[in-house]
């Protein structure tokens, strides 16, 4: 099945980056390897893109989605602190402003604020690069008043939700915009999946290189987190911040 955030669609051939919007979506016709998504690692290259890390070692990349605080985030903080694990926190203008003391406290850890944009839109209907940027700008001067710190250059689009020039905007901007490899439907809050149901997805389709999306809202991934990074660790993995993904390799624009 192909992955969309939110539904699942039938297995299709990989594409190169639609010209028009799409959702970003993945499909795993292999437990234990690398998915396949709907752009490839080389066309999402050529714009300082990514889905996964570095595929020769057996590391993970942890990214959490914020779009408010649900209760659960420092329980997150906390069993990442045991395993010493970096993550990456994409937030948005309601995070930071409703809950600066957790922002403050990923930074304060050593983790990486992303930006998810300040109003959390459908990016891809915005072809308007001043608009674009006014998005990332806003949440970037949010970031560096409550903190003292500048934003990572890292972006994530909301929903997965992209278009080729998105990509372009990111880029000519100075972002690394980030999709992932692996995810599964952790964001309903009156439906959370029991562990059992969050174990089978997240332990037979990890990956070497993966970059993983798990929401910070979700009780169950908070409930989880400690023993899930422990049967991770027991896997052979370690886990990585985006700083270290693999440098893109130079290709021309299209």
């Amino acid at each position: 099945m192909l992955y969309l955030k939110g539904r699942s669609l039938p297995a299709a051939a990989p594409a190169a980056i639609p010209a028009s919007a799409d959702n970003w979506g993945l499909s795993f016709p292999t437990e234990g390897e690398s998915p396949v998504g709907n752009a490839t690692a080389a066309d999402l290259a050529r714009y300082n893109a990514y889905y996964l890390g570095d595929t020769g070692k057996k590391v993970i990349y942890l990214t959490f989605d914020c779009g408010y605080e649900n209760g659960y985030t420092e329980q997150i903080l906390d069993a990442l602190k045991k395993h010493n694990a970096p993550a990456a926190f994409f937030v948005v203008g309601n995070m930071i402003e409703t809950a600066p003391d957790i922002i403050r406290r990923m930074a304060a850890d050593g983790h990486i604020v992303g930006n998810h944009t300040y109003h959390h839109p459908d990016m891809s209907a915005i072809s308007d690069q001043a608009a674009f940027q006014k998005e990332l700008d806003d949440l970037a001067a949010l970031y560096q008043e409550t903190t003292g710190e500048t934003l990572p250059m890292f972006y994530r689009p909301p929903q997965g939700k992209y278009s080729t020039e998105n990509l372009k905007q990111a880029q000519a901007l100075g972002y690394k915009t980030i999709f992932w490899s692996l995810a599964y439907v952790d964001w309903y809050v009156d439906n959370q999946p029991t562990a059992e149901q969050a174990y089978s997805k997240l332990l037979p389709r990890i990956h070497d290189g993966a970059i993983v999306l798990l929401h910070s809202t979700s009780k169950t991934n908070a409930e989880l987190l400690d023993d899930l990074l422990t049967k991770w660790e027991d896997m052979g993995y370690t886990f990585a911040p985006l700083t270290d993904l693999p440098e893109a390799a130079a290709q021309p624009n299209l």
